[in-house]
């Protein structure tokens, strides 16, 4: 703790005064741009990885960000969603997966975590992206299957999202767009879903209109 202690008096002193007026801004409201779906995983960044500042994304994090299909039971990834979006009216959704996930290797071997029951019961809402792996990656070697459920999970949850009537709404209005990603840890690529072609493209493939054109005006 003292070590986060440390931190925070750094903060204090270092970095918030530099960025008083965004802090200011920010107590009074919130116009995040992206609702982005992560991993607890504490390797995974978010801030970093994206470069964003405070405000500019929505968090949601759990093991295997995992999006449960809607049902009228309530939980908090279902409010969060419906918050983001009925009131936020954020107009993106990221879900991002990454390597070396504990909670997917976990998916792969659900009945070895007996000593943990509700982790056991979380991951199965990932169990049609490993019967994906197990009838599609039969040719695959253990890494190559491990890519493929860390790719067909998010794929999964995107689904899973759309059963959320908020994001059903959204969609049907052209109001909020959905992205998929898995972030390498060890190489920092991020790979990103075309749905169009139902395939894995680099970030900068997937976005390189929308980049040069920021890329333009960070020119300008």
């Amino acid at each position: 703790m003292p070590h986060f202690a440390h931190g925070v008096v750094k903060f204090k002193r270092d970095i918030f005064p530099g960025k008083a007026e965004l802090f200011e801004k920010l107590s009074a409201g919130q116009s995040p741009e992206a609702l982005f779906i992560t991993c607890s995983d504490s390797r995974i960044e978010t801030a970093m990885l994206t470069q964003t500042d405070p405000g500019e994304l929505f968090i949601c994090r759990n093991a295997g960000n995992i999006v449960p299909p809607h049902t009228n039971q309530t939980g908090g990834m279902t409010a969060s969603i419906e918050f983001a979006i009925g009131a936020l009216k954020i107009p993106h959704i990221v879900i991002c997966g990454h390597t070396e996930c504990g909670a997917m290797k976990g998916a792969m071997n659900r009945d070895g975590l007996t000593t943990l029951p509700h982790v056991r019961e979380w991951l199965g809402y990932a169990q049609g992206a490993v019967d994906i792996v197990d009838a599609l990656g039969t040719d695959l070697d253990d890494t190559g299957k491990m890519r493929m459920l860390l790719e067909q999970n998010v794929m999964l949850q995107l689904q899973h999202l759309k059963t959320h009537p908020t994001v059903a709404v959204a969609l049907a209005q052209g109001a909020v767009k959905l992205h998929g990603w898995v972030y390498d840890i060890k190489t920092g690529e991020v790979s990103a879903y075309n749905e169009d072609t139902d395939s894995w493209i680099s970030v900068e493939e997937r976005y390189a209109s929308e980049l040069l054109e920021i890329m333009g005006e960070e020119g300008a």
